[in-house]
């Protein structure tokens, strides 16, 4: 299982000066990867040509670029240019987002998600992989090639939860991307449903990121504590809320993982049995405690 770092926008003055210092730390620490996400702030695909171009070496993913607002066409071809400039060192990873960011503030029909992620991908893969798009959908329609140089074998993974969503990641995509998932829900209902379809299509078995908050600490309720309250949104949000349920928590506080060494090796462990590809880590305590700890993982 490789290890990589979860890592944000940033309101300081200088945010690409503190996000590339943050994105080298990780490199010199020995991490595979470092995941971005799209909100927000900074678009997460700007900042990683502008930040990632600077620092050799390392795995640059989105977690993830939500596909409503831009014709897969256009992030094919945004896509392909950042993976330019980072010598072929990027993971795309896309997600539907929310009906309540889509519609609510987007303004944009979220109805069949699943009919709208196929039939993006049937646009965004051949084109990310150097070849014609040619497609007439329901909703989207394709007839076009790029020529963008570079390597054409980036890494597309969708974030999918659903059993649809994850037919399609392992069928179609390279993969799955997952936040605030356990590992019980990985073993029973991810990891299951994303190799089968992969290898149903002959496809090469997918790789599964798994993203989680984590903290090293002797003071797990007060660490819980803040987990709670800093990761609340995601008790609210439907699609979170489900594979909360599906794993038997009451809220993102009991995904996340906090305790001492011990305790947060026993946690990380039962991912990799569980058959997660890529633990990323978003470290939300203060100090060092657990950026040491992580890194004598590696």
């Amino acid at each position: 299982m490789r290890f990589g770092l979860f890592i944000n926008g940033s309101n300081k003055p200088d945010v690409f000066g503190h996000l590339r210092e943050r994105i080298a730390r990780g490199a010199d620490d020995g991490f595979s990867s470092v995941w971005m996400s799209q909100t927000f702030d900074l678009d997460a695909l700007t900042a990683l040509a502008v930040i990632g171009s600077q620092v050799p070496g390392i795995e640059l993913g989105t977690a993830v670029v939500p596909t409503y607002p831009r014709h897969p066409a256009v992030l094919a071809q945004q896509a392909l240019t950042v993976n330019a400039a980072l010598d072929g060192r990027l993971a795309l990873g896309v997600g539907l987002s929310h009906q309540i960011v889509i519609e609510g503030m987007y303004g944009l029909n979220f109805e069949r998600p699943a009919r709208h992620m196929r039939e993006y991908l049937s646009v965004l893969l051949p084109l990310v992989r150097g070849e014609n798009a040619a497609f007439e959908g329901e909703t989207l329609t394709a007839r076009l090639g790029l020529n963008v140089p570079g390597p054409k074998d980036m890494p597309v993974l969708v974030a999918a939860l659903a059993p649809r969503m994850l037919k399609l990641a392992g069928e179609v995509a390279d993969g799955t991307v997952l936040w605030m998932t356990g590992a019980r829900t990985v073993t029973e209902h991810v990891a299951p449903a994303v190799t089968e379809a992969a290898r149903a299509a002959g496809r090469p078995a997918p790789r599964i990121v798994c993203a989680l908050p984590v903290c090293v600490t002797d003071d797990a309720e007060a660490a819980r504590a803040l987990a709670a309250e800093r990761f609340e949104i995601y008790g609210q949000l439907p699609s979170y809320r489900a594979v909360l349920d599906k794993e038997g928590a009451e809220g993102p506080a009991d995904v996340a993982i906090i305790g001492d060494e011990d305790e947060v090796s026993a946690r990380i462990e039962e991912l990799a049995k569980a058959g997660v590809t890529d633990f990323v880590a978003s470290e939300f305590s203060r100090g060092t405690r657990t950026r040491e700890f992580l890194k004598s993982l590696l």
